[in-house]
C-alpha cells in the first residue's frame, strides 16, 4: 500500500514533477469529494493528499525563490550598464 510520501507506483513523492503532484491532488479531492471511500481509505486520501499539497507548495516557493534571484540579477546587470 502506498504511503502518503509515495506514489501508488511506490515512487517517492519527490520525483513528482509540480504537475504530476497537482493533477494527483485533483484526483484526490475529487475521490474525496465522492464520498464513496470507507473511512480508512478517506484517511489514507487525506494524508496523500496533504502530502501532495506540501510538495506543490514547496515547488511554488521554489519557482518563486528562482524568480526573485533572476529579478535581482536582472537588476544588478542592468544598474552596471548605466
Amino acid at each position: 500500500m502506498p504511503t502518503p510520501e509515495t506514489s501508488p507506483a511506490g515512487d517517492p513523492l519527490s520525483s513528482l514533477s509540480y504537475e504530476e503532484a497537482r493533477d494527483e491532488l485533483i484526483r484526490v479531492v475529487g475521490e474525496l469529494e465522492q464520498g464513496a471511500a470507507t473511512l480508512e481509505e478517506s484517511i489514507a486520501l487525506w494524508e496523500r493528499g496533504e502530502a501532495l499539497a506540501r510538495h506543490c507548495e514547496e515547488w511554488l516557493i521554489g519557482a518563486k525563490a528562482r524568480l526573485d534571484a533572476a529579478r535581482a540579477g536582472a537588476g544588478v546587470g542592468a544598474a552596471e550598464r548605466e
